[in-house]
């Protein structure tokens, strides 16, 4: 069995260097210090916004300000207000409020809606889409599960006034004892029944319990990336694949492989959906759902059939944060309703080196992938050679969309914004 694993690792080592001929070397924007954001040519990069916190994702009003949320509240302020007030380019903090931090913001309908760790609240938006009552948010939803792992809530609007928030799962493949190598996975995997998946709320309904929710789909580990595509009128996800193949089942997975598998997954998803989770993780190399080890899988043996594909397969480990669909008009015609998602980094693929810490795009046609996922903006990192994702200078996180068409990255690492533009030359 192990030299049938080695020489599979040896396959999957070779795949993945493929990934790498996507690098864009040719247009290296200096940004701080030693980091240069490598970008397609045409494209250009600057820092908008600095030592913020933690901030995590973001939502640009139509006159270029922005809500920002935190991770963790800083002076008792998880969302903070931010505008360039003298057209320099750089983004001051006019305010901030909400003693909470989170990673979920939202705006929609003239309401902001943000998120806590277990709670999703909005804010009414005046005529100059400010906050104008920062004191006394109305709560939509309470209550929300949140264990000691994947507690972070992710919110995203649809335009029939439904909310989807995703509750990750506490635990990394539901095993008797988390983490643990050689525990076997819990019959049926009861914490489905309240988180592992996005659940659906009315965006216009106060304080709403996860039990007056529905279970939009299941089989999610955790989702920190969501956008709407307004395209196929449908939710997109980006799901944070599993860990430790090796460390768990060292019998039938060597650290090679794990350093390969599962691959991070973009879903698009219907109601009912099932991505398998914990029952199942995706193989990018054998292109189909593979029984966890947990519930009798070896690597060789394929998942039940119900279990729905991805529609791109990314790399393992990559942590995708971010996740928005173009519809802007200001970048060239093939990103026009493409994806960028932004990816956080990597820890679980020692020996090899860390990987992420970049933002790739996919093409869509006709609300379909339309070609290879590629780098976009990659170098975050300031190093080729990171071992460990403390070493990485920038880890991106949020995306979102100016209204001139520009996109803006948040780094939680620093607390950096950076907003990235094309000029055609």
């Amino acid at each position: 069995m192990k030299k049938s694993i080695l020489t599979f690792s040896l396959a999957v080592s070779l795949l993945a260097c493929s990934y790498a001929q996507n690098i864009v070397d040719g247009n290296k924007i200096p940004v701080a210090g030693n980091v240069k954001i490598s970008l397609p040519q045409g494209f250009t990069t600057a820092i908008v916004a600095e030592n913020l916190g933690k901030p995590r994702h973001l939502t640009i009003n139509p006159d270029g300000s922005m809500y920002v949320k935190l991770a963790r509240a800083v002076d008792s302020k998880g969302v903070l207000y931010l505008k360039d007030t003298n057209a320099d380019g750089k983004y001051e903090v006019i305010k901030g409020f909400g003693n909470y931090g989170g990673t979920g913001i939202y705006t929609k309908n003239g309401y902001l809606y943000t998120s806590s760790n277990q709670e999703v609240f909005r804010y009414k938006l005046n005529a100059n889409n400010e906050v104008a009552d920062t004191e006394h948010p109305e709560k939509i939803i309470t209550g929300l599960k949140m264990g000691r792992q994947h507690e972070t809530k992710s919110i995203v609007i649809d335009n029939n006034d439904n909310i989807y928030v995703n509750i990750g799962a506490y635990s990394n493949s539901c095993q008797q004892e988390d983490r643990k190598p050689g525990s076997l996975g819990v019959p049926g995997c009861p914490l489905l029944d309240s988180a592992g998946g996005i659940w659906q709320f009315k965006a216009n309904k106060l304080n709403q319990s996860y039990g007056q929710g529905t279970r939009y789909a299941t089989g999610l580990r955790n989702v920190v990336g969501l956008d709407w595509n307004n395209t196929t009128n449908s939710l997109f996800v980006m799901q944070h694949g599993r860990d430790q193949l090796n460390t768990l089942f060292p019998d039938l997975f060597d650290a090679k492989t794990n350093a390969e598998l599962p691959a991070e997954c973009m879903y698009e998803l219907k109601k009912g959906d099932n991505a398998g989770w914990p029952f199942a993780y995706y193989d990018p190399f054998q292109k189909k759902n593979m029984l966890a080890p947990e519930y009798g899988g070896d690597g060789k043996k394929a998942a039940d059939a119900s279990y729905i594909n991805p529609v791109v397969a990314f790399p393992a480990h990559l942590a995708p944060n971010g996740l928005l669909f173009y519809t802007g008009s200001q970048f060239p015609e093939k990103y026009r309703n493409g994806a960028f998602i932004a990816f956080h980094g990597s820890w679980n693929r020692a020996p090899e080196k860390q990987e992420g810490f970049f933002v790739a795009f996919v093409p869509f046609k006709n609300g379909k992938p339309s070609g290879n996922w590629e780098f976009f903006a990659n170098g975050f990192a300031g190093s080729d050679n990171i071992t460990s994702a403390s070493q990485a200078v920038y880890r991106p996180c949020g995306l979102a969309q100016g209204p001139d068409g520009s996109i803006y990255v948040t780094d939680d690492k620093k607390g950096t914004i950076f907003k990235i533009s094309y000029n055609g030359k």
